[in-house]
């Protein structure tokens, strides 16, 4: 058995690696601890088999340590998908419940919950949930919408879920996976305009670089799949 803590940290290096080793002072960062703490941790799941770590060069997650975090991944974002479609859960309020709940379900509470849901492909935030068999996922390309310009027509594809506050501000803006964009102006501090259904709305930079986002289709086709 595995501890709780241990698979946070086998689920928040799958998050940061980008198919290279990620490192100390990052993975400190992403959970609010000490290096010297995350060191510690690294050499444990090293002498379980879970992770490759090297002192000074970063930390990638063996095959075993990967199935074991597209587990835990699976486990959460179902989760968060159920709080948010059964139990009334505002998509700012799912991660937090989540993350206390990943941990503790059986296999067949899993399955149970996948089968209520229908098995989705998305959590509501967005993000791809791993399929039942924790095969690798396979992301289709997406941006920051930070990234792009002014008369960019973009389509939201996932928000970053850990904080609650950006996702009330999102919400309260219309802006959910599946909305479409049109970039009117980029202010030269960051600030982003863009146009939706319904209006305009000023995002600020952090907010936007949270936005994950696509290439829409041309108008016609939108409208025709709409």
């Amino acid at each position: 058995m595995l501890s709780d803590v241990m698979e946070d940290y086998l689920k928040s290096i799958h998050h940061l690696t980008d198919g290279e080793r990620v490192s100390t002072s990052e993975i400190a960062e992403y959970l609010g601890v000490s290096p010297s703490t995350v060191t510690s941790m690294l050499a444990k799941l090293e002498d379980r088999g879970l992770a490759d770590y090297e002192k000074y060069e970063g930390v990638v997650l063996t095959e075993e340590g990967e199935t074991v975090a597209l587990e835990v991944l699976r486990h959460h974002r179902l989760i968060e998908s159920y709080l948010a479609e059964h139990l009334d859960y505002d998509w700012s309020e799912v991660h937090d419940e989540a993350d206390r709940l990943e941990h503790h379900i059986s296999e067949e509470f899993e399955r149970r919950i996948a089968a209520s849901l229908d098995d989705p492909d998305v959590d509501p935030h967005g993000d791809p949930i791993p399929g039942a068999d924790l095969a690798p996922i396979e992301e289709a390309g997406t941006s920051r919408l930070a990234d792009h310009g002014a008369g960019d027509t973009v389509i939201v594809e996932r928000v970053r879920d850990r904080d609650g506050e950006e996702l009330e501000y999102l919400s309260a803006a219309g802006i959910t996976p599946g909305t479409r964009l049109e970039i009117e102006e980029v202010a030269p501090f960051g600030m982003v305009t863009v146009r939706l259904e319904g209006g305009t709305q000023s995002l600020p930079e952090r907010i936007a670089t949270s936005i994950r986002v696509r290439a829409a289709p041309d108008r016609a086709e939108h409208e025709a799949d709409a």
